[in-house]
Parts: C-alpha cells; sequence; structure tokens
C-alpha cells in the first residue's frame, strides 16, 4: 500500500493523488503542510530533508519526494502501456508534454496567479499584475489549444501522464475570479477530466482554506 504525506489542498498533492486513483492504487494519506503543520518534525525530516509535501512510501520501502519523480515511479511501476508508454521514443513523446506541462504551465499559474488571486488578501492585489500574468500563462495555454484540435489528449488520443500533470491546473484556472481568453478546445477537454471520477475526488477540491 502506498503511504502519502501531503495535504489534500497542495496542487502537487492533487496530481500525485489523482494518478493514484487513475491506477487504482491502494493508499493511505496523511494531512500535513500547511495548516496541519508537520513538516518540521524530525520524523518528516528523515522522509524528505527539503520538508515538503508530498511524500510518498511503497509498501514501506525508500520514500520517495519531488512530484515529478514520485509520478514517473507511479507510472513506470503501475501504469498500463498507454499511460506511460515502454518504447521509449513513444515515452518521451509523452514525457515532453508532461514536463512542459510541470515547467510551463503549473510553474505559471500557481505564484503568479493562484497565489496573488486567492492566497494574497484583496486590498494587496495588484490587479495590473495578475493580468500580464494570465496574459502570459494562455499564451502558453494556446499550446495545449494547437494540440488538442489534433488529438483527444494532450500528448495523443490515449490519456497518459501528461494529462495528469497539465489538467490538474484547469480545475483552478476554469474556477478562479479571473476574465479568460476563450480557448474552445481547452474547455472541451477540461469538461471531459471533469467526467472521470479521480478528477472529482482529487482535483476538484475546495481551496477556501488556503484564502487569507
Amino acid at each position: 500500500m502506498l503511504e502519502v504525506w501531503g495535504r489534500k489542498t497542495s496542487s502537487n498533492v492533487q496530481a500525485l493523488m489523482w494518478c493514484i486513483g487513475e491506477l487504482e492504487l491502494p493508499y493511505q494519506r496523511y494531512d500535513v503542510g500547511h495548516k496541519y503543520g508537520g513538516t518540521d518534525s524530525d520524523e518528516f525530516y528523515l522522509l524528505n530533508p527539503n520538508r515538503t509535501i508530498p511524500v510518498i512510501r511503497d509498501n514501506g520501502g525508500l520514500p520517495f519526494w519531488e512530484t515529478g519523480a514520485i509520478l514517473r515511479y507511479l507510472a513506470c511501476r503501475y501504469g498500463h502501456e498507454t499511460f506511460w508508454p515502454k518504447d521509449v521514443l513513444e515515452r518521451t513523446s509523452v514525457d515532453r508534454w508532461t514536463e512542459w506541462a510541470k515547467i510551463s504551465v503549473a510553474m505559471n499559474f500557481n505564484e503568479p496567479i493562484f497565489w496573488r488571486v486567492v492566497r494574497t488578501p484583496a486590498h494587496l492585489r495588484d490587479s495590473t499584475a495578475i493580468k500580464k500574468a494570465v496574459e502570459s500563462f494562455e499564451k502558453r495555454l494556446m499550446i495545449a489549444e494547437t494540440q488538442l484540435t489534433q488529438y483527444q489528449y494532450l500528448a495523443g488520443n490515449d490519456f497518459t501522464l501528461a494529462d495528469i500533470q497539465f489538467g490538474h491546473v484547469l480545475f483552478r484556472y476554469f474556477d478562479i475570479d479571473i476574465s479568460r481568453a476563450k480557448l474552445p478546445q481547452l474547455r472541451k477537454y477540461y469538461e471531459g477530466l471533469r467526467q472521470r471520477s479521480p478528477y472529482r475526488e482529487h482535483v476538484m477540491v475546495s481551496y477556501e482554506e488556503l484564502r487569507v
């Protein structure tokens, strides 16, 4: 069984838990981080010296940290052929979109936009900075918009790890109070993700506890 350390409102934990749900793996999750604390304990330091979440341990084995590494571990060990191909070229094609989603999408949404809109007091929000961040972010989303005119999913016509890393950002993007560009293919893709039970359970989670 997987043990998971990390609160359910963490974006990175949500990506991990969605992956666990899609792979139908048994797990036990412990609320750690933010208001739950725990990352400053000696016990947690032994799990992750960076004191960040998520962390997993599979059947009592070595603890793993860094979300991308954890996702790839789960995909390699438990993923089926279409989710994480064995062929090196096919896998690299999926992995390039997985990495793009982490670096170009998630990192350009969480702090530049989500933190400024949700995790910053209203009187301290910089509307100009938010607008510019959204415009910059949506230029990246246009890459996905183009890709999704050709394929059902981000890396092709099969649901893959790339969709986990990309799609978990979209719930908050479409839910927070911002002006959004019209991206019809992206919206259609997102509506499809909303039909997946693990997405509804692990990604479409209230973030009210993060508001300040």
